[in-house]
């Protein structure tokens, strides 16, 4: 049986598209391998968002096509947004490899590969329309107790700085039965917690005929049984509803957590963003969201360097990244993206700025996280267990319903027992700046 290595380039949606292709290719008889040396073919998911995720798909296409020139790989495949960016061009620029997939085209994988046995190479291109539902083949890749469940794809969003767009095509939702379906899947073969993305998770639905919302889902996701835990990820700032936050507030399983990327605060650089406030500023919306019986943890992002960013518009940013005390927060430089209208623009940021710029607010965010994570001391909190600690086996680790896999920090457990994909409760003992310690309440 021939064996695939696939590696998988940025962000958990890209994640889904990946489990995606390996469950296609399973089904087309392929046998999977995490072993790129053990490998006949090699698929590379890629991301090409930034000029950062750029080169890094370059390197790693250039770092398996050496293994290709070494005869240990005879095939070589790349997918994703890079091949949708750059398009027939690759065929000239990187020869290397065989079978070129943009983003709507990665349900054709066993096309590819069999095409690719008689002559290469081969380039699949199209406008983005497809969409993953229940019925497509997919191979979890997440540990066996989390999943990602992506409810939409694309974007329509006019954000200035952003490629996506081009890269994933307009926003498009998948039918609530249809991810009713495929959670209820999940939960019966072991997942606790799913997590739901999309590029805007909040906007859910409106596409649909009959419109629907992210609420209506929520609220038929959350009869399944036997889920423990519900997270929200990608919450466009200007769609948090009062009736999502209802549902936060209310229901236990819904993680009081919600991932809402700002970007910045300042109105003007928001407007040339392609973000302009609507009638609610964006402390408003902060305040508005901590409103309520429960403590909602609030992840967001923002980008440091984007033209016009004056010293005061910067310092505005900061007092409130102070003041607002986000749990968890993302910091990325402006990259002017060839072909988006903020790459125009002029009044650009010298980078040795930005890079400065960068470094204070994630001091700022470092003080807020200790302080937060200090508050935890003392109390005790659920905590679903990850396994031993990838540096020590004297140490289990896990999270919170506060903290998304991968993108946050981690409770480290010193004391007691429990098992990997349980659910237990952990007496915090110990704060550091991003992660907690402590002990599970039944020493055994």
């Amino acid at each position: 049986m021939r064996k695939v290595f696939l590696i998988n380039l940025g962000c958990a949606k890209n994640l889904v598209d990946s489990e995606h292709i390996l469950g296609l290719i399973k089904e087309e008889g392929y046998d999977i391998t995490d072993d790129p040396s053990d490998a006949e073919i090699a698929i590379v998911n890629t991301c090409a968002f930034i000029r950062p995720a750029v080169e890094e798909s370059i390197d790693t296409i250039l770092g398996l096509a050496s293994l290709k020139e070494k005869g240990s790989l005879r095939l070589l495949v790349v997918a994703g947004c890079f091949v949708q960016r750059y398009g027939r061009k690759l065929l000239r620029e990187i020869p290397e490899v065989d079978g070129w997939l943009g983003t709507g085209q990665i349900y054709r994988i066993g096309e590819v590969l069999r095409a690719t046995e008689d002559s290469s190479p081969i380039i699949l291109l199209d406008r983005p329309c497809f969409l993953a539902d229940h019925r497509s083949p997919r191979v979890q890749t997440t540990p066996f107790y989390s999943a990602y469940l992506k409810i939409a794809e694309g974007c329509s969003h006019p954000c200035s700085f952003c490629i996506v767009p081009s890269l994933r095509g307009p926003f498009r939702s998948r039918t609530v039965g249809s991810l009713f379906i495929e959670a209820q899947k999940m939960v019966e073969r072991g997942v606790r917690e799913i997590n739901l993305v999309a590029q805007d998770t909040s906007w859910y639905g409106h596409d649909l005929d009959p419109p629907r919302t992210l609420e209506d889902l929520l609220e038929e996701l959350l009869t399944i049984s036997g889920l423990k835990w519900l997270r929200i990820l990608y919450a466009h700032p200007y769609h948090v509803t009062e009736r999502l936050l209802g549902l936060i507030h209310s229901e236990e399983m819904l993680c009081p957590y919600l991932d809402v990327p700002i970007q910045h605060v300042n109105p003007d650089i928001l407007k040339a963003m392609g973000r302009p406030l609507n009638s609610e500023s964006i402390p408003q919306l902060i305040q508005r969201i901590r409103k309520g019986s429960r403590k909602i943890a609030l992840r967001t992002t923002v980008m440091i360097g984007f033209p016009g960013e004056t010293e005061e518009r910067f310092r505005e940013l900061c007092d409130f990244i102070r003041e607002a005390r986000f749990d968890r927060l993302g910091v990325f430089p402006f990259s002017p993206e060839k072909g988006t209208p903020a790459a125009r623009l002029k009044d650009v940021i010298p980078q040795e700025m930005v890079e400065c710029r960068i470094q204070e607010v994630m001091e700022i965010q470092a003080e807020n996280s200790r302080k937060l994570n200090e508050e935890l001391v003392g109390k005790t909190v659920p905590v679903l267990v990850e396994g031993l600690h990838p540096e020590t086996d004297l140490l289990l680790s896990g999270r919170t319903a506060t903290m998304a896999p991968k993108v946050d920090g981690q409770v480290l457990i010193n004391e007691g027992s429990a098992t990997v994909g349980e659910i237990v409760p952990v007496r915090i003992t110990e704060a550091h700046t991003y992660d907690l310690v402590g002990s599970t309440e039944r020493g055994d």
